[in-house]
């Protein structure tokens, strides 16, 4: 399990924006992931997406890695940022771009 914990730190470290999702951005398996992937695009961030249906060690080792029961998980800068409902509540208030620009990361219209 080690291996899985280390592999999702890894990633969350080494990619600005990483999206833990059911399937990918381009076919998303569920709603909530299929959500959070189209704000993301809407926003214009480059992110990772991270099929968790591609292997059952990482679908429930990214539970444990957060301490959050469900997927999607997006992080943002190594920092767990939420899952469907927080992503789109910071969306809709305009504070999901907020942090992206104050972490760095380009948005599309951001100059």
């Amino acid at each position: 399990m080690s291996g899985i914990s280390d592999f999702i730190a890894n990633e969350v470290q080494s990619n600005d924006v990483v999206l833990f999702m059911k399937g990918t951005p381009q076919f998303p398996q569920c709603g909530f992931s299929g959500k959070v992937a189209q704000i993301l695009d809407y926003v214009g961030v480059s992110y990772k997406g991270i099929n968790v249906l591609a292997d059952a060690d990482l679908r429930q080792g990214i539970k444990d890695f957060s301490s959050w029961p469900t997927i999607p998980q997006l992080y943002v800068k190594g920092e767990f940022v939420g899952g469907c409902d927080i992503v789109t509540e910071m969306f809709q208030a305009g504070e999901l771009q907020a942090l992206f620009e104050e972490q760095g990361i380009s948005v599309k219209g951001a100059a």
